[in-house]
């Protein structure tokens, strides 16, 4: 499978593909893979997050911590949560917006055994939540900032022709304290309760 990934039918996304608004990428994302950690994953589960939106890292303006919101659409900003995970996540629009798309959940197209192992032996809910994910994935503090329009980088997002699924069940995001009903969550429906 991971020669089939490296072939020529697979790219990876475009800057294109990430410079509209956080809510107009985010649903394009499923059903693209996420290459990083020797696996393969497609994307099951995203969020969006905006600048004028209180839940977002962007809200109070820049700072260390959340620079890369507000660079270049098409890269990772990772951050810890809760002193014991991190979340992964692509930035989008214009260079200064501070937008982003959240990575919540995946499941295993390659490297399932790896995953797993990374997971603690958890065969079930392998990365069915943005900590999980990154913990399935091996993506860390190393990765922040990281191009995922480059095939060469650790982390990349590659489409391989799989389109986004016609009816994705959107709802309002989870995990939040600001801004709760704000309808910005999108899940692949045959996939809702696996990984």
């Amino acid at each position: 499978m991971w020669s089939a990934i490296c072939s020529a039918d697979v790219r990876a996304l475009s800057r294109r593909w990430f410079a509209a608004d956080a809510p107009v990428v985010a649903p394009t994302l499923l059903g693209k893979l996420v290459v990083a950690g020797g696996c393969i994953a497609r994307i099951t589960e995203v969020e969006a997050y905006m600048p004028e939106d209180p839940a977002s890292h962007s809200f109070r303006g820049l700072t260390a911590r959340n620079t890369v919101m507000f660079g270049a659409p098409g890269h990772l900003y990772v951050y810890f949560t809760y002193g014991m995970h991190y979340c992964a996540n692509v930035t989008t629009g214009a260079i200064g917006s501070g937008q982003a798309v959240l990575l919540r959940a995946v499941t295993p197209v390659s490297g399932r055994d790896v995953m797993v192992a990374r997971r603690n032996g958890r065969e079930r809910h392998i990365a069915d939540g943005p900590g999980k994910l990154c913990q399935a994935l091996a993506i860390g503090p190393l990765d922040n900032g990281v191009d995922v329009c480059h095939r060469g980088s650790a982390v990349w997002l590659a489409d391989d022709g799989t389109p986004p699924p016609e009816a994705a069940i959107v709802t309002p995001r989870i995990g939040i304290r600001h801004a709760v009903d704000v309808p910005w969550r999108w899940l692949a429906p045959s996939t809702t309760g696996e990984a």
